[in-house]
C-alpha cells in the first residue's frame, strides 16, 4: 500500500493524501477522515525514514505561500502537489503571513533543505527587488507576472490583473451602475491589489468617471472576515453606493453577509461581483458572479515551466493565462433595483 493507492481507493488526490498523513490543516474534515478511513483500514503507516532519504536526494521542490485563508491559492497548491509528487519530487509546503517576507523565507528554505526549485504564490515585487538576486535556484511566481523583474532564474505564470479588474469593473458600468465601491488589498504591500487597482480607475477613465479612492476603496486583508469589516467600513462612507468590486471571492462572501447583516439585499440592493472563481461562489445564496482564473491551467504551466528549469536549464519565461467573466446571481441591473 502506497499514497497512490490511497489516493486512488479514497478518491482524492495524491497531495491531499500527502497533506493529511503530514497533519497539513488545510484540509476539509470530510476529506480526512475518508482518507483516515483507508489508512486505518489496511494498517498503513508512513515510512519517515524513506521520506527523510527522499528528501535528502535533493528532489524537494518548495512552494511558499502568502495567507493561509486564499481559496484560490488553496486549490493550486493542492493540484501543485500532486503534480509534483507525479514527477518524483517531493513537496515542501510553508504558509507565510500575507505581509511577510517570502524572498527571506526562500532563503531560509534553502539554506535547509535545498530544494531543486521554488513556487511563490502571492508576492510582493518591491521584496524581489531587494533581494531575489541571493537565490540562485529555478523558480515560478505564481498568478503575479515577474516580467519586469528580468531575473534569469524567476519565470511566472499570472491572469492580468489589470485586465481582469478593468473587465470587472466595466462589467457593473455597461450594467447601469455609477456609484461603486471597491474593497481590496493593501496596494502598497500586495502587487495583486496594487495591479488589479490600476484596472479599476481605467475601467472609470473610460467612461470618464471620477474615482474617489479615498471614498470609493476600502483595503483589507484577502479573508472572509476582512471582507466583512472592510464592506461595512465601506457602507458608513458610501452609503449610496449600488455596486461593489470585490478583489477576491473571500472578500465578496464577506462583503455578502455584512450587506445581509445592514438589511439590504444582494443584488436588488447592492451587486456584488468577485474575483477568482473559487468553488465556494457556485454554492452561495445568491451565487456569485466573478472573474474566474484558471487556476487548473496556472498550476500546470507552473509545473511545466519548472521543471523544464530544472531538467533542461531553460531560460525563463512569462506566460498570461486568459480569464473569464462568470455571471452568477449576485449582480443587477441598476433598473432592476428597488
Amino acid at each position: 500500500m502506497t499514497i497512490k493507492d490511497i489516493a486512488k481507493e479514497s478518491g482524492y488526490a495524491v497531495g491531499t493524501v500527502s497533506r493529511v498523513l503530514n497533519n497539513h490543516p488545510d484540509v476539509s474534515e470530510k476529506a480526512r477522515e475518508t482518507i483516515l478511513a483507508v489508512v486505518e483500514k489496511h494498517h498503513f503507516r508512513l515510512n519517515n525514514n524513506a521520506k527523510h532519504l527522499k528528501q535528502q536526494a535533493s528532489k524537494g521542490i518548495a512552494v511558499i505561500v502568502k495567507g493561509s485563508q486564499n481559496m484560490l491559492f488553496a486549490s493550486i497548491v493542492e493540484r501543485l502537489q500532486g503534480l509534483i509528487e507525479g514527477k518524483d519530487f517531493v513537496s515542501f509546503i510553508y504558509y507565510i503571513g500575507e505581509e511577510e517576507n517570502e524572498v527571506e523565507q526562500a532563503e531560509s528554505v534553502c539554506l535547509e533543505r535545498h530544494p531543486k526549485g521554488i513556487f511563490f504564490l502571492g508576492s510582493n515585487l518591491e521584496f524581489f527587488r531587494e533581494r531575489f538576486a541571493r537565490l540562485d535556484v529555478p523558480c515560478v511566481l505564481v498568478t503575479n507576472s515577474a516580467a519586469k523583474l528580468s531575473f534569469p532564474n524567476l519565470s511566472s505564470v499570472s491572469t492580468d490583473d489589470a485586465a481582469a479588474a478593468e473587465a470587472a469593473v466595466e462589467y457593473l458600468i455597461q450594467l447601469g451602475h455609477e456609484r461603486i465601491g471597491v474593497l481590496g488589498g493593501r496596494m502598497e504591500r500586495s502587487h495583486a491589489a496594487f495591479t488589479r487597482g490600476i484596472g479599476c480607475e481605467q475601467a472609470f477613465r473610460n467612461h470618464e468617471m471620477v474615482f474617489d479612492k479615498k471614498k470609493q476603496y476600502e483595503p483589507a486583508l484577502f479573508s472572509m472576515e476582512e471582507g466583512y469589516h472592510a464592506m461595512g467600513a465601506l457602507l458608513d462612507k458610501m452609503p449610496e453606493l449600488t455596486a461593489v468590486f470585490a478583489m477576491a471571492d473571500v472578500l465578496a462572501v464577506g462583503a455578502i453577509r455584512a450587506i445581509r447583516d445592514r438589511g439590504l439585499r444582494v443584488p436588488e440592493d447592492i451587486s456584488v461581483i468577485g474575483f477568482d472563481g473559487i468553488d465556494l461562489g457556485n454554492y452561495l445564496t445568491p451565487r456569485l458572479t466573478t472573474i474566474r482564473q484558471k487556476s487548473d491551467r496556472i498550476a500546470d504551466r507552473s509545473m511545466e515551466i519548472l521543471v523544464d528549469r530544472i531538467e533542461e536549464e531553460k531560460e525563463a519565461i512569462h506566460e498570461l493565462v486568459s480569464f473569464d467573466i462568470i455571471a452568477g446571481e449576485s449582480v443587477a441591473k441598476v433598473s432592476a433595483q428597488k
